[in-house]
C-alpha cells in the first residue's frame, strides 16, 4: 500500500533561519478504534491540537514570507536583465521568456514555437545545453498582457527599479526557482559570449534593433492612432514671448520626421492673464503656433488653470495669475485646505465655483472668460484644422482630481493623502449637504483619518470595516466626490458653449496605489468614491458622457512610483482596466498619455498593448496618445529617435522596414 507523504515546505531563503519541523501527522483510527474510543481520545487531546494548529498557522506565515522574498529576488533579477542586458522581457516574464532571451543575446535563433538553432551568420559558439530543446519557448515579440503601466526608469538604482517590477501573482515557487536557474546559466555559460549583456558594452545601433524586435511586424493593418510628442513648457516665458524660436524649429524639423501627427501645447493661465482681470496676452502662443504651421502638424492645446513648480528648467514657476495671488492675501480660503489648515496655492478651490471673490467673479467665469478669449484668438486655427483638440485642467497637475498628495506638505509614496475640504467655502456646502439630510453634527470632516503618509491600517476611517463604510462615512464620501462631479459639469458646459463643438479632453489621474486594500483610500481623498464595493468611476465617466469629450488616461506614473508597491498594495494593471472598461461602457472614446519618457522597447510594447488591445471582441483602441518626452528632448534624439520612429509606424498601423531601428 502506497502512502501520502505530507508536502515539503520550501527550503528557505538566502540567511533566513531554517523554520522549526512541524509535528508529525497523526495516524487516523481505523474499524472499531474510530468510533467512541476515538472521540474520547480526541477529547481529551483538546489543547495540543490547538498548539498544533497555532504552529501550522505560523507555518503558513513562514511560507508566505519566503515566497515574498523570493519573488522580491525574481523582480530584481528581471530588472537587472531589462537594465544591464537590455533584454525585452515581457513585463510578466516566466522561465521561457528568460531563456528565449539569454539564446538570442547569445547568438541563436528562437522561433516561437520554441525550436532554437544557431543562426549561420553568428561566430560558432559553445552548443547550449541538451534541455533547451525540451522547453516550449514563447516568442520575445508577444507583448506582454497590458501590465502596462509597471513604471520604472532605466538609470535608477537596480534597489528601486527592482520594486517597481511586481511580480505576477499567479507564478509558481518552481517557475520562480527557474528563473533564478535561468540567471546562473547566463552568468556561467554565455557571461563571456557576447558582449549584448551590457549597456555599457553595447553599441547604440544594435540596442536600438534588439528593443525594436519587440514592435517590428505586430501591427500591421491595426487601426491608426495618431501620435502626438509635448512640447517643452520653459519655451513661453512669464511675460508670454517664444523663447527660443529657432531651437523649437528644430525641434519641430525631428519630430516631423518621425512622421509624429502633432505637437501638444500647454497654455498656462498664469502666464497668459497674469497680472489684470481680463487682459489675456497670447502674443508667445501666437508665434509658437505660427511656427507650428509651418511643418504643417496638429496642436492639442492643453488649457492649465492650475500652478507648476518645474517646467524641466528647474528654476522656471508658473504660478496662478498674480492678481489671484494678491486676493489670497486676504482671502486664503480661495484655496484647498486641509485639516491643518495649510493651504495648497497649487489651484483655486472648487468650494468658489459659484462664490464672486474674484474680483466679482467666480471661478467658473473667471475659468470661462480664458477658455472664450483663447476661442476669439485662435478661432481661425480651429477652423483651418491646426488646432484639434482641447485638454481642460480640471484640478491639481492639471487632472480632475483633488491635489491629496501634495509633495510641497511633505506628502510621499505611497502616502494615502488629506482630505482637502476646510476652506470655508467647502465647509458652507458640507454643512449645507448635512442640514438637508436633517443630521447637522455631520457638517464635518473626518476627523480619525490620519494624515499625508499614514497608511490605511493606521486609521479607523480607512481601516478594514472603518468609518469610511459607517452612515457619516458614507454621506460624507458621497459629498465629498459629488463636488467633483459638480465641478466637471460646470466647466464643460460652458467649455461646450465657448469652443462650439471642439474635441474636448478630460484627463483622469491613476490613483493606483492601495488598490488591493478595501477602502481604496488613496482615491477616496483624491474625490474617487471607489472602494471595493461600490464604482466611483462610472458616476465622473457619465458626467464625462454628458458632453461628449475624450477620456485621457495616465499611462506611466510619475517617478516617485519607484517604489516597493508590494507594500502599498499597488494594481496600476488593474486600476487601469477598470477606467478603461468602465468607459467604453459609456461609449466614452479613450486617449493615452505617457507620464514618463519611454527609453525601450519594453514600454513601447506596453504602450502599444494599452491603445490596441488584442484580443478584444469589441475592436476598442485609443483615440491618440501623447507622448510626455523629457527636456532636453534633442540631445536624446541620436538614441531614442529611431527606436520612437518604429513606435509611430506601429501606432499607424505601418511595417517597420527591415533593419529600421
Amino acid at each position: 500500500m502506497s502512502m501520502k507523504l505530507p508536502h515539503a515546505h520550501p527550503p528557505p531563503a538566502l540567511g533566513e533561519e531554517e523554520p522549526p519541523p512541524s509535528p508529525p501527522p497523526q495516524r487516523r483510527p481505523r474499524g472499531f478504534a474510530s468510533g467512541p474510543a476515538a472521540s474520547a481520545g480526541a477529547g481529551a487531546a483538546g489543547p495540543p491540537r490547538r498548539r498544533g494548529e497555532r504552529e501550522r498557522e505560523r507555518e503558513k506565515e513562514r511560507t508566505k514570507l519566503r515566497e515574498r522574498h523570493r519573488r522580491a529576488i525574481t523582480s530584481r533579477m528581471l530588472a537587472g536583465l531589462r537594465q544591464h542586458g537590455n533584454f525585452p522581457l515581457p513585463a510578466r516574464a516566466d522561465m521561457n521568456d528568460v531563456l528565449a532571451a539569454l539564446a538570442r543575446a547569445a547568438g541563436w535563433t528562437v522561433h516561437p514555437d520554441g525550436t532554437t538553432f544557431r543562426s549561420s551568420n553568428q561566430p560558432h559558439l559553445p552548443p547550449p545545453p541538451p534541455q533547451l530543446g525540451m522547453f516550449q519557448v514563447a516568442p520575445v515579440e508577444t507583448p506582454a498582457f497590458i501590465n502596462t503601466l509597471n513604471s520604472y526608469a532605466i538609470g535608477t538604482p537596480l534597489d528601486s527599479q527592482a520594486s517597481a517590477l511586481q511580480t505576477d501573482d499567479s507564478l509558481s515557487p518552481s517557475s520562480l526557482d527557474s528563473v533564478v536557474a535561468d540567471r546562473s546559466i547566463k552568468t556561467e555559460n554565455y557571461g563571456n559570449s557576447s558582449s549584448a549583456n551590457s549597456l555599457n558594452c553595447m553599441d547604440n545601433d544594435q540596442q536600438l534593433l534588439r528593443s525594436s524586435a519587440v514592435l517590428a511586424g505586430d501591427y500591421t493593418k491595426t487601426p491608426y492612432i495618431p501620435v502626438y510628442a509635448s512640447l517643452p513648457m520653459g519655451i513661453i516665458n512669464s511675460h508670454c514671448q517664444l523663447v527660443d524660436p529657432e531651437g523649437v524649429r528644430a525641434e519641430l524639423r525631428h519630430l516631423k520626421s518621425l512622421n509624429v501627427d502633432g505637437v501638444v501645447v500647454d497654455c498656462w493661465w498664469g502666464i497668459v492673464e497674469a497680472w489684470i482681470p481680463r487682459k489675456y496676452e497670447w502674443s508667445g502662443y501666437r508665434d509658437l503656433f505660427g511656427i507650428i504651421k509651418e511643418f504643417k502638424l496638429k496642436v492639442q492645446v492643453v488649457l492649465s488653470f492650475h500652478g507648476c513648480g518645474d517646467t524641466g528648467s528647474g528654476d522656471v514657476l508658473i504660478s496662478l495669475p498674480k492678481w489671484i495671488m494678491e486676493i489670497a492675501k486676504e482671502n486664503q480660503d480661495i484655496f484647498f485646505t486641509d485639516r491643518e489648515g495649510r493651504r495648497s496655492t497649487e489651484c483655486l478651490s472648487w468650494g468658489i465655483d459659484k462664490e464672486r471673490v474674484l474680483r466679482g467673479r467666480t471661478g467658473i467665469e473667471a475659468y470661462f472668460d480664458f477658455m472664450r478669449s483663447f476661442h476669439m484668438e485662435f478661432r481661425n486655427l480651429s477652423e483651418e484644422g491646426l488646432i484639434s483638440a482641447i485638454e481642460i485642467g480640471l484640478g491639481a497637475s492639471g487632472e480632475l482630481r483633488y491635489p491629496s498628495c501634495p509633495e510641497i506638505m511633505g506628502w510621499k509614496y505611497p502616502g494615502i493623502g488629506e482630505f482637502q475640504c476646510y476652506d470655508r467655502y467647502m465647509q458652507k456646502n458640507l454643512r449645507k449637504s448635512a442640514v438637508s439630510r436633517g443630521h447637522l453634527f455631520w457638517a464635518r470632516g473626518p476627523d480619525n483619518a490620519g494624515y499625508y503618509n499614514s497608511r490605511p491600517h493606521e486609521t479607523g476611517f480607512f481601516c478594514d470595516g472603518g468609518d469610511y463604510d459607517s452612515f457619516y462615512g458614507r454621506f460624507f464620501l458621497n459629498w465629498y466626490s459629488g463636488v467633483l462631479i459638480d465641478h466637471v459639469d460646470q466647466v464643460l458646459s460652458l467649455a461646450t458653449l465657448a469652443f462650439d463643438g471642439a474635441e474636448i479632453v478630460v484627463k483622469v489621474p491613476s490613483i493606483y496605489w492601495w488598490y488591493r486594500t478595501a477602502s481604496h483610500a488613496a482615491e477616496l481623498t483624491a474625490g474617487f468614491y471607489n472602494p471595493t464595493n461600490r464604482d466611483g468611476y462610472s458616476p465622473v465617466l457619465k458626467m464625462l458622457k454628458k458632453h461628449a469629450v475624450i477620456l485621457k488616461l495616465v499611462c506611466y506614473g510619475p517617478e516617485f512610483t519607484v517604489q516597493e508597491n508590494d507594500e502599498a498594495f499597488a494594481d496600476l494593471e488593474g486600476l487601469t482596466w477598470q477606467v478603461m472598461n468602465a468607459a467604453w461602457d459609456h461609449g466614452l472614446p479613450i486617449c493615452i498619455e505617457s507620464a514618463l519618457p519611454c527609453l525601450d522597447g519594453d514600454m513601447y510594447s506596453q504602450i502599444l498593448d494599452t491603445a490596441k488591445p488584442r484580443n478584444d471582441p469589441d475592436r476598442h483602441h485609443a483615440s491618440f496618445f501623447t507622448y510626455r518626452q523629457q527636456p532636453p528632448f534633442l540631445l536624446q534624439r541620436d538614441v531614442y529617435f529611431p527606436e520612437l520612429r518604429t513606435f509611430v509606424k506601429c501606432m499607424h498601423g505601418e511595417a517597420p522596414q527591415n533593419g529600421e531601428g
